[in-house]
């Protein structure tokens, strides 16, 4: 196959840097060369696309993924445990729409099959199905009767320790690259749900400690404070939401920035606040469920965080009727208008740290990473709402390959 040549186009380039003219070359799976201004690369034996002015970026990165959870922007499933066969069909679906909206990267926050991410991710890397590239989890169930998860597929364990660290060691054989704990309750299960801890710190310390032996990366919800710091504690890379952590759990996950990624996953709560009302969640409802307390306690901590150093990446918990996988990049918008980020900071944490979280070598506009690519029409940097309109990504590249060409 020829090498590509992406001409005429505007790079962003994940590091931050403003808008330059430039061209891309892409050989096999990687970028080859990178040209700003009116430098050129060799157009010898080369398959050229005019990119006429149009933003050349790396593709996105959703960093709280649940392909599991069953509803899209194509087909709105309103439960979330399907038939067996039909759930994992839908998952498969759900993540070609994911990458169809030009998320060719993603971390998974959990699965409602053990093994469902992990066939699914086998499966894309061979070619099999489109997707994006996955990092596969499953999702521990927690406290029965307490945490309020959708029940799925999995059978049920031991939760004394030594349960605890055989599960862990079996996802790890089962193939999973992180799993998912609950380490708090949350408010949409229960009124005062967030500040109930799901593990004694003894269990969380067990569960890193067995994490660390296997070699598999560890997810957590954590809304507590209390929550966050175990957390911290025990070795979590991914922890999500932390809505009310406190100066001190800001401290521990400051003193572990170069390790920790978080993700508020504001998306949800503003749906239910502002979009849910033909599901039966109106203002009253949103209210009780801690959606507007969420959404304010965010728009609080999370400016902390970013002063601290600390990464905090868009996207998460699509994939509920009112909130379907495919609307993902709406969480550019929310991190603007409600946490304080520019456009190019949310579009760095949505590419060059997304990359990062991933341990993979996408993210970034540059020799030698891999060629996960979109052109959009229009300027990101200016308004990200143009990547919610898929209709404006008339390119999607990934892994050296054009999953959509429509120039």
């Amino acid at each position: 196959m020829k090498p590509i040549l992406f001409t005429n186009v505007s790079i962003f380039d994940g590091s931050g840097s403003g808008l330059y003219p430039g061209e891309v070359c892409v050989k096999g799976n990687r970028i080859a060369a990178v040209a700003k201004g009116n430098n050129q690369i060799d157009r010898e034996n080369v398959e050229l696309v005019d990119g006429k002015g149009r933003t050349l970026m790396p593709g996105l990165v959703e960093a709280h993924a649940h392909l599991t959870w069953p509803s899209s922007v194509e087909r709105v499933v309103n439960t979330m445990k399907l038939p067996l066969e039909e759930h994992l069909l839908v998952t498969a679906q759900n993540a070609r729409i994911t990458l169809d909206h030009g998320f060719t990267s993603a971390y998974s926050a959990g699965s409602l099959g053990e093994r469902f991410e992990v066939a699914l991710r086998d499966a894309i890397d061979r070619g099999a199905l489109p997707g994006p590239r996955l990092r596969a989890s499953a999702l521990e169930k927690g406290a029965e009767g307490v945490m309020g998860v959708p029940e799925g597929h999995d059978p049920t364990h031991d939760r004394d320790l030594n349960g605890l660290r055989k599960y862990v060691a079996e996802m790890k054989t089962l193939g999973c690259d992180t799993i998912k704990f609950l380490l708090s309750s949350d408010e949409g299960f229960a009124p005062g749900g967030s500040q109930v801890l799901m593990y004694s710190e003894e269990e969380t310390r067990a569960i890193g400690e067995e994490a660390r032996e296997q070699g598999v990366w560890l997810a957590c919800h954590a809304q507590a404070a209390e929550a966050v710091k175990q957390a911290c504690r025990a070795g979590f890379r991914a922890i999500y939401h932390c809505t009310y952590a406190d100066e001190e759990a800001l401290d521990m996950l400051e003193a572990r920035k170069n390790e920790v990624f978080t993700a508020p996953a504001p998306g949800l709560l503003y749906a239910r606040v502002h979009e849910a009302g033909a599901f039966g969640i109106g203002l009253a409802e949103a209210t009780r469920m801690g959606a507007v307390s969420g959404l304010e306690l965010m728009a609080e901590v999370y400016p902390k965080m970013r002063k601290r150093g600390i990464r905090v990446l868009p996207g998460g918990d699509y994939g509920f009727p009112y909130n379907p996988v495919g609307r993902n990049a709406r969480d550019l918008k929310i991190f603007v208008d409600l946490l304080g980020f520019s456009a190019v900071d949310v579009l760095v944490a949505a590419t060059r740290h997304g990359g990062e979280l991933m341990a993979m070598d996408v993210g970034e506009i540059r020799a030698g990473k891999l060629a996960d690519i979109l052109l959009i029409d229009g300027d990101p940097t200016v308004d990200v709402t143009i990547l919610e309109d898929k209709n404006r990504m008339p390119v999607v590249m990934k892994d050296g390959l054009f999953y959509r060409n429509m120039l």
